[in-house]
């Protein structure tokens, strides 16, 4: 395998993104990814668990990023805008990653495996963002309804993102989508 090369988690998830699309996440090994990384299974092993978390290997550090956000959001906010900015947080993230964030999204979409572990992620998101509401002084129902509704903005919201003829950026589709919810929770 050579010599060391710098960015090794980097080249790992690259190289299993490229793989999944060109093969399929079941076809693909482990194997195979660190070869095309150009480093060995040991080393990908001392990065992922498994092959499945090659894709979600940023999920606690985007939670966390959301989290703060909203804890961070002035006392004054409401719920709802607390989660606006968590939103508007995640959102900046995206900056520059919607070729690879649609990849990724398409070999989910197309595996039940990775489409569970996908659910299971919004779940903690929803779990820690209500939390996050609580801590602020939210009572419930209200903290976990919004924390709730912030990430259907969000799986909504980036589901638009990455579809195909989709040009605006993820921030606007959040506030889009965000507005759409208020209007339909405004009565009427």
């Amino acid at each position: 395998m050579g010599r060391w090369e710098p960015n090794a988690r980097e080249r790992l998830a690259r190289a299993a993104l490229e793989l999944y699309s060109e093969r399929g996440y079941e076809q693909t090994t482990v194997a195979e990814i660190a070869q095309r990384a150009g480093l060995t299974e040991r080393t990908f092993f001392r990065h992922y668990a498994d092959k499945r978390e090659v894709l979600f290997g940023g999920s606690s550090a985007l939670q966390e990023l959301f989290v703060n956000a909203v804890a961070e959001a002035p006392p004054s906010a409401a719920p709802i805008d607390a989660v606006a900015a968590g939103l508007e947080a995640v959102s900046a993230v995206f900056v520059g990653r919607h070729g690879h964030s649609r990849r990724r999204h398409a070999v989910i979409v197309a595996n039940a495996v990775l489409q569970e572990r996908e659910l299971i992620k919004l779940a903690s998101l929803s779990a820690a963002l209500a939390d996050a509401l609580r801590r602020r002084g939210v009572p419930e129902p209200a903290a976990s309804l919004t924390a709730e509704a912030g990430v259907a903005v969000f799986k909504i919201g980036f589901e638009r993102w990455v579809g195909a003829a989709e040009e605006r950026t993820m921030a606007q589709l959040m506030r889009e989508s965000l507005d759409e919810l208020k209007a339909v929770t405004a009565g009427g």
